[in-house]
Formats: structure tokens, sequence, C-alpha cells
């Protein structure tokens, strides 16, 4: 029984394992992980979270609407007053207050306050001896009101916010093929190392069958056993590297299964056929890399950030102004149906400056932190700038010379193979010594 079970699991055992593989190619691998990867989901949520602080900053210039109500505030205690005289006194205050106000406010990015229609409608019951309603009404009050009239935020924001988004998108759409290239490294890892343990395997059946031919040899007295022992060393190697290359293979494979997120580590690699290998101008590469790179929107972006802290520095440290107006009507009394006649004025305006006269030069340094940190900034952008046009230029003839280092290596591959191959030969017929073999292996292993 236990022999037949043995016999129908070894029979069963590979074609399971067979149907769990995976099967991919390297465009597939691309799409899962541009779709799957981990890599994928973080740069997706940065890209969203640009994009609804975008959204943001686009709705902070439309009106907003608001709502504001007390619903109720009840208040049964005793409080402590000032009185006409000037004088304290305690009170006992019980009431009941209801309060609504509907607001509309709209920021002016042309001045950099902002403007706002306010009504409210509040009702006070005092409970006691005598139980009194009161009630207050703002039909309409229009309010504006500005923090400082030398520095304007609003109209840094619109010189600032659209360049974060457009640097937002592009950096998503960077890192989009940063994953790609993060995969084909995955991939040809994972390839390498099944095709290294293909090798290594295949070099071990070599091994053996050449120790195998060594020990006859030497049992007819044809080599030294000095030259039988490198045969052995060498065959023990070969099965140490059988080891450590299979090692590498679990590795790689379960790198690339976290990476895409496959359900099995068994994945089938297929080797490309064909390699793209074009030229690439250096002049295109630069002016498509200006056009399409975010560092490009990002040196833009990083200087004026250090204008607009400059500009704030400035506004703010030497004479501070503050402007709120307010213009409307009100009324009130204890007749809620009277309150809507002969409404009273409401006017109210108020400028408030401020000046440093003795501050032990804070307000001088804080200008000059900024105008240092602008001058760093500008002389950072310059030599990112340069090291931009370098770095193209050199992923430019870099590419140049991979397409001639294939056709080179695949060439110097062939060689190698048939060098081994000659020599294999000859050392079974006695031609070369195991040194030679040895030499001619070693350069085949390094160029496959």
């Amino acid at each position: 029984m236990n022999k037949l079970f043995i016999i129908i699991l070894v029979g069963i055992l590979p074609s399971v394992i067979f149907s769990q593989s995976k099967k991919i190619t390297l465009s597939e691998a691309i799409k899962i992980a541009q779709k799957e990867s981990p890599d994928y989901k973080r740069n997706l949520n940065t890209n969203q979270a640009s994009y609804w602080r975008y959204k943001n900053y686009k709705a902070r210039f439309l009106p907003q609407l608001r709502l504001e109500a007390t619903l109720p505030e009840f208040s049964n205690s005793v409080r402590r007053q000032t009185n006409d005289a000037g004088q304290d006194v305690f009170v006992n205050q019980n009431q009941l207050l209801l309060a609504g106000g509907l607001s509309l406010s709209q920021n002016i990015p042309l001045t950099g306050g902002t403007l706002s229609l306010y009504s409210n409608l509040e009702k006070v019951d005092l409970f006691g001896n005598n139980d009194i309603t009161n009630y207050s009404v703002v039909p309409f009050s229009i309010r504006y009101n500005q923090s400082s009239l030398f520095y304007n935020r609003f109209k840094w924001d619109k010189k600032i916010e659209p360049l974060i988004y457009e640097e937002s998108k592009r950096d998503f759409i960077e890192k989009m093929e940063a994953i790609s290239i993060n995969t084909c490294r995955r991939y040809f890892s994972l390839l390498k190392a099944q095709m290294q343990l293909n090798i290594a395997e295949k070099n071990l059946s070599n091994q053996d069958t050449l120790y195998q031919i060594s020990q006859g040899r030497y049992k007819m007295g044809k080599i030294a056993e000095n030259e039988l022992l490198q045969m052995e060393l060498s065959l023990l190697n070969s099965r140490n590297n059988v080891t450590s290359n299979t090692i590498e293979l679990k590795r790689t494979s379960q790198n690339m299964a976290r990476y895409l997120e496959l359900e099995t580590e068994d994945i089938e690699l297929k080797v490309p056929e064909e390699l793209a290998l074009f030229e690439v101008d250096v002049n295109k590469a630069i002016d498509e890399a200006q056009s399409n790179r975010k560092a490009v929107i990002e040196f833009r972006r990083l200087r004026l950030q250090s204008e607009n802290n400059l500009a704030r520095a400035k506004g703010s440290n030497r004479l501070e102004m503050n402007l709120s107006a307010n213009i409307g009507i009100s009324q009130f009394g204890n007749d809620f149906d009277n309150l809507f006649n002969n409404y009273n004025k409401q006017q109210y305006v108020s400028l408030r400056f401020g000046i440093p006269i003795f501050d032990w030069g804070v307000s001088k340094s804080e200008r000059k932190m900024a105008e240092a940190n602008l001058d760093l900034t500008n002389n950072d952008i310059e030599q990112d700038k340069q090291e931009f046009e370098q770095e193209i230029y050199l992923h430019v003839l870099n590419w140049s010379s991979k397409r001639d280092f294939l056709v080179t290596a695949q060439k110097a591959k062939e060689i190698a193979e048939k060098s081994y191959d000659i020599t294999k030969k000859r050392y079974v017929l006695g031609k070369v010594t195991i040194t030679d073999l040895n030499i001619s292996q070693e350069k085949k292993t390094k160029l496959l």
C-alpha cells in the first residue's frame, strides 16, 4: 500500500508543481507591476494626495457658503459683571440662547483680503419672576478683512500651487517608468539566476563525466594522482555552485513574486527575443527632458518658494498694517414682528499698524536669512541644472556603449563556448592538461 502511494505521488506531484508555475514575459511583468506592485500603490496614493491638494487650492478661490447655529445655549448660574458705575457685582443669569447665521465669503486674489456677506438672527429667553424674550437680527452685513497690506499670499499661491500640481503629475509618470525599470531588474535577475543554475547543472554533469574518465585514465596510469585530485576538486566546486545558484534562484523568485504579488514563486520566464537598439541624439534627449522631467518644474517651484519667503519677511517685518471694514444694518427688540422695520446702520472701519522701533535686529535678521536662502536656492538650482544636463548626456552615452557591448558580448560568448568544446575534446584525448581545461571553463562561465 505504501509503495503504491509513493508511485502515485511521484506521478502526480510533477504535474501539480508544473500547473502551479507562472509563465510570464517581460512586458506582462511590467504591466502587472504597474497595477499591483507596492511601488505603484505608493505612487498612486502620493498622486491622489497631490490631486486633492490642488483641488483644495482651487476651491479656496470659490465662494464659500457657511451655516453656523447655536441650538441651544442654556445658562443658569451666578456670574460677575461690571455695572455702569464701574463696579463688579454678582448677578444670577438664567437664560436660553438660540442663534443662527449664514455667511458667504470670497477670497480676493488681487488684494489678498477676504470679502464676506453675513446674516444673523438671535433669540434670548430670560427666565425669572417676569420672563422676557429679546431678539436681534442682522439682515446683511458686508465685511472685508486683510491681514497684511504688503504681503499677498493669494498671489504667491496662484504662482506656486499649479507648479506643485504639475510637478506631481510628472513625478507620477517618472515613478511609473521607475517601476518598469525596477521590474526589468528583478526580471533579469531571476532570469540570470535560472540560466546560471542551468549552466551550473550542465557544468556539474560535465565535471562528473570528466571525473569518471579521469578515474579510468588514472587506473591505467596515464595521468598522475595530482591531476585526478584537481578533477575531483572541480567536481566538488561544481556541486557547490549548483547549491549556491539554487539558493540565488529561490531568493530572486521570491523577490519577483513578492513585487508582483503573485501567488506562486515558481515563475517561468521567457527570454526576450529582440532588444530595441535605437540611436538617441543628445540634443533631442535634453529637449525631451526639459519638456517632461519634473526636475525642470521643481527648479522653478523652489525659486518661487524662496521668493515667497522673502516677500513674507519684508511684508511683515517692517511696517505691519491690518485692514478691517464692515457695513450693514441691524435691529433688536422684544417684538419679533417689528424686527424688520427701521433698521439701525452698522459701520466699522479699522486700520491698524505696527512698526518695530527696537527689536535687537530680529526683523533685519529674518529678512537677511530669507535673502540668504534665496541666494542659496539660486546657486543650488544652477548647480542642479548642470548636473541635470550632464546626467542626460551620460545616459545617452551609456546607451550607445551598451549597444556596442551587446554585439561584442555575443561574439565573445560564441568564441568561449567553441574554445571550451575544443579544449574538452582535447582533454579527453589527452592532448591538454586539467589546468588548461579549467581555465577554458572559467572563461566560458564568466561570459554566459
